[in-house]
């Protein structure tokens, strides 16, 4: 290696290693701030906390290295510009092409880095982290209630609210309760307009106390008949106030290594959601042409096309309606009405059902495209980074940092827009996984052709010149 090559090399991977440590730990923390509330004070020991670290820093890596070779690059060239030592390589025949030769198989080579993460590692992490953050919520059962939805994570009841406020986060709106007891006795449903949790560390007790609600029982025994269970009593009321104690004392047992969580598509390397891709496709297929035949039957196209002989004879109206008499038009309509209800229903009722399957399909199909075009990411950057900071010849964390931030900002946005696309089948899984790479190639192309040809960012003349010469027209018209 040139001692050329050693001093070019020296000059990215010392701000290469300062700019990614700054940044991974940037994220880390980031990632740790969110997720802390619902950590601190729950009873969780310090060993766990430095293994969800662990595991989250594993996970970042990916997102954090493609920022260091940005910026490290924009620093590294743009240090070497300001301090006029690319002029002096030009002077001495060496071309910015064979300057940057090194970076350039560095970059190449951090990309193969980055790959590997996101093929074995990130999946691995993603893996360990989820069911980390599902045994902690079994731990603190209040932490996994949701708005919106039915939760089953506390056993014998499902529980169901709109809201959840407050500073603790322990305020809830519209709260619907269900004792999943009432298989072996008795049927309790409590509704109430606002509640509150508490939730005290080490009781075997979470007490739900609901303001302005309705209390219904039904009294049946167990294994009674169903026109027994019709004629037992039932009992309701209205409360103020309504104090519920429901026993958790079965969730502190629960092992926070537990690793029930698995198969998700962020889980999965390369080769294993390829694999997986037939089966969901096939599945999906399936369920597409169950539904479709389900709404034939329903509608039954098919017998439109089979008119009787006796409505093709001579002198019979292409209107069908106008062959029959006011009755018989009045029952075809009802008819008609009757079916398209049904359809409307069927489409209704399988809606949710059929955009879950195709949605999970699509998050799967986008990873498999996404994993390949990120870990590219780290040689775009670069030959964007590089150019530009040749162009600038600023070193240092000041402009440079600007401008790294905004470009990752721009790359990671557009990322993130295409998979949120392609996940609503909006556009495709290939586009939406490469979509981000397509629009940031070309601004790749311009910075290293300019930079090769040592021209500035923007050339202001060339938009300038010709309102100038206007002008003059303008002004050579009116003195003549």
């Amino acid at each position: 290696m040139k001692i050329l090559d050693k001093y070019i090399l020296k000059s990215f991977l010392i701000p290469f290693f300062a700019t990614f440590l700054v940044v991974l730990f940037v994220l880390v923390m980031q990632a740790l701030w969110q997720t802390f509330e619902n950590i601190a004070g729950k009873g969780i020991s310090l060993a766990f906390i430095f293994k969800f670290l662990y595991y989250t820093t594993l996970a970042i890596i990916p997102q954090a290295l493609p920022i260091g070779v940005l910026l490290s690059s924009i620093m590294a060239l743009g240090s070497l510009g300001e301090n006029y030592e690319f002029a002096a390589a030009k002077s001495a025949g060496v071309s910015l092409q064979r300057l940057v030769r090194p970076l350039a198989i560095l970059a190449i080579f951090l990309s193969g880095i980055n790959f590997l993460f996101l093929n074995n590692v990130y999946p691995y992490a993603i893996f360990k982290q989820l069911n980390l953050k599902q045994n902690i919520k079994k731990k603190q059962p209040a932490m996994a209630l949701i708005p919106g939805s039915f939760n089953t994570e506390i056993p014998n009841y499902q529980i169901k609210f709109e809201e959840k406020y407050g500073e603790e986060e322990n305020l809830l709106k519209n709260v619907l309760i269900y004792d999943l007891k009432s298989r072996k006795g008795n049927q309790k449903v409590i509704t109430a307009k606002n509640g509150k949790i508490i939730s005290e560390e080490g009781s075997k007790y979470m007490t739900f106390i609901l303001y302005d609600g309705n209390y219904y029982e039904e009294h049946i025994k167990s294994g009674s008949s169903l026109s027994r269970r019709k004629r037992m009593p039932s009992s309701s009321a209205t409360f103020k106030e309504y104090e519920l104690n429901i026993d958790i004392s079965s969730l502190s047992d629960q092992d926070l290594d537990d690793e029930k969580y698995k198969g998700y598509h962020n889980m999965l390397s390369i080769r294993q959601i390829k694999d997986t891709l037939p089966d969901l496709k096939t599945s999906y297929d399936e369920y597409v042409g169950l539904r479709a035949k389900s709404l034939n039957s329903i509608i039954k196209v098919a017998k439109l096309y089979e008119y009787p002989d006796s409505i093709k004879v001579k002198n019979t109206s292409t209107n069908l309606l106008d062959n029959f008499n006011l009755n018989n038009k009045i029952n075809i309509i009802n008819n008609s009405i009757s079916v398209i209800g049904r359809a409307k229903n069927n489409v209704i009722s399988n809606k949710k059902t059929f955009k879950f399957r195709r949605k999970t399909l699509n998050l799967y199909d986008t990873e498999y495209y996404n994993r390949i075009a990120f870990s590219l990411s780290c040689l775009l950057l670069f030959f964007i980074g590089a150019p530009l900071g040749s162009i600038i010849r600023k070193g240092g964390f000041g402009l440079p940092m600007i401008l790294a931030i905004s470009i990752y900002v721009i790359y990671f946005f557009t990322n993130t827009f295409g998979k949120n696309l392609a996940e609503e089948s909006s556009v495709s899984a290939l586009l939406g996984g490469w979509i981000s790479v397509l629009m940031m190639l070309p601004i790749a192309i311009l910075l290293t052709r300019r930079a090769t040809k040592d021209k500035g960012l923007f050339n202001i003349d060339t938009f300038i010149q010709p309102i100038i010469v206007i002008f003059k027209r303008l002004l050579s018209k009116k003195t003549n």
